[in-house]
């Protein structure tokens, strides 16, 4: 495992924090099925990748230096 991605394209962190969610809203009487743990993990993940390409144009953007 030598490639390196940034934190919020993990499928693995997503599927951590939606089992977390999951359980937490299997207790407040509300369930999650496979189908829609599995939908709300890929969402999760294109969300994070989306977010990071708008970080990455907007810190383009306010740079201060030029790219060399």
């Amino acid at each position: 495992m030598h490639d390196i991605k940034p934190w919020w394209q993990s499928r693995t962190l997503w599927g951590a924090i939606v089992t977390i969610a999951s359980a937490g809203l299997g207790l407040a009487g509300l369930d999650l099925g496979d189908a829609d743990r599995e939908a709300l993990i890929e969402l999760l993940t294109s969300l994070g990748a989306a977010l990071g390409g708008v970080i990455a144009i907007v810190g383009r953007i306010t740079a201060k230096n030029r790219i060399g």
